[in-house]
C-alpha cells in the first residue's frame, strides 16, 4: 500500500516536472527589465567559482569593511568579468600565505640549528600579510588596463564601420546596430548590449554608450557621446565626429604602445646594471679584503 502511494507520488511529480519544462512560465516584465541593469557575469567568473571562492570569498565579501574596497575596484571588476567574492578569496589566500610564511621559515631555520628572535617572525607576518592582501588588487588593475586597451582597439574598429555605413546613406541607429553585429569578442558584446538597453528604454544610442563608458571606466565612450550630442542629428556632422574620434583613439593607442615599448626597454637595462654591479663586487671584494687585512 505504501509502495503504491510512493510510486504514484513519484509518477505524478515526474509528470508535473515534464509539463513545467514543456510549458515554462512567462518571465515577468519587471524582472526582465531588472536583468538589463544587473551586472552581467562573465565566463571567467563562472569558471572560477571554486571551493575557495565559496568558502573564503563569500564570507569576506559580506563583511562591513568589504564595501569600501569593492567601491574602488568596481569598474575593474566589471571590465575583467571578475566577481567580488573571487577578489576577496584571492586577497584572503594571499594574506594567509603571508601570515604563515615568516613563522614557517623561522621554524625551518630552528630545525636547522639557527636561532632567530621571535620579533622577526611576528613583524614579518604582519608585513607580509598586509602586502599579500593588496597584491590581487594590483593584479586586477593591470588586467583591467589590458582589457581597456583591447576595448579601445575594438571600439575604433566599430567607429570605422559606423562611419562607412553613415557614408553609405544609413541612419544613425541602423548604422550603429549593423556595425555592432559586425564584430566578435567581449567588446562588441558590451556595445550590442548597451545599444539594446538604450533602445528598449527609449533613449538615444549615445546615452547607452555613455552609460557603458561610465561602467567600464573607458573615457572614449563618454567623449564620443558628448561630441555626438553636440553635433546633433545631422548625418554629415555625426559622421565627421565619429571619424575624428576613431582617428584620435588610434593615435592614442599608438602613443601608448610606443611609451610601453620605451618603458620595457628601460626596464631591461636594470638587470644588466645589476649584473655588472655584481661582477664588479665579485672582482673587487678579494682585493679590498686583502688591503683591509694587510692593515
Amino acid at each position: 500500500m505504501n509502495e503504491a502511494i510512493l510510486l504514484g507520488f513519484g509518477v505524478g511529480a515526474g509528470c508535473l516536472l515534464l509539463l513545467s519544462g514543456l510549458i515554462p512560465a512567462r518571465l515577468p516584465l519587471a524582472l526582465a527589465l531588472a536583468r538589463l541593469h544587473r551586472p552581467r557575469v562573465g565566463r571567467a567568473e563562472q569558471r572560477n567559482d571554486t571551493l575557495l571562492v565559496r568558502v573564503l570569498g563569500r564570507p569576506l565579501a559580506k563583511t562591513a569593511i568589504a564595501g569600501r574596497f569593492t567601491d574602488r575596484s568596481k569598474r575593474d571588476l566589471r571590465v575583467t568579468g571578475r566577481s567580488t567574492e573571487e577578489l576577496f578569496a584571492k586577497q584572503g589566500l594571499c594574506a594567509l600565505t603571508g601570515l604563515v610564511w615568516a613563522p614557517a621559515t623561522v621554524g625551518l631555520m630552528q630545525l636547522g640549528g639557527v636561532s632567530v628572535s621571535l620579533l622577526l617572525p611576528v613583524w614579518g607576518s604582519l608585513a607580509f600579510s598586509v602586502a599579500g592582501f593588496f597584491v590581487p588588487v594590483f593584479g586586477l588593475k593591470v588586467m583591467a588596463a589590458e582589457r581597456r586597451r583591447g576595448f579601445r582597439h575594438a571600439f575604433s574598429c566599430f567607429l570605422d564601420l559606423v562611419a562607412v555605413r553613415l557614408a553609405g546613406g544609413a541612419g544613425v541607429e541602423s548604422a550603429l546596430a549593423m556595425s555592432a553585429q559586425g564584430g566578435q569578442g567581449w567588446a562588441f558584446v558590451e556595445i550590442r548590449h548597451a545599444l539594446t538597453e538604450a533602445r528598449l528604454m527609449g533613449e538615444a544610442p549615445w546615452t547607452g554608450l555613455d552609460r557603458l563608458g561610465t561602467d567600464l571606466g573607458v573615457s572614449e565612450l563618454n567623449e564620443l557621446a558628448a561630441s555626438v550630442t553636440l553635433a546633433g542629428d545631422e548625418g554629415a556632422r555625426v559622421r565627421a565626429s565619429i571619424a575624428a574620434k576613431a582617428r584620435s583613439i588610434r593615435v592614442r593607442g599608438l602613443a601608448d604602445a610606443e611609451s610601453a615599448a620605451q618603458s620595457a626597454s628601460e626596464r631591461m637595462s636594470l638587470p644588466i646594471v645589476l649584473l655588472m654591479l655584481g661582477f664588479v663586487v665579485f672582482l673587487g671584494y678579494p682585493a679590498v679584503m686583502q688591503v683591509l687585512t694587510g692593515l
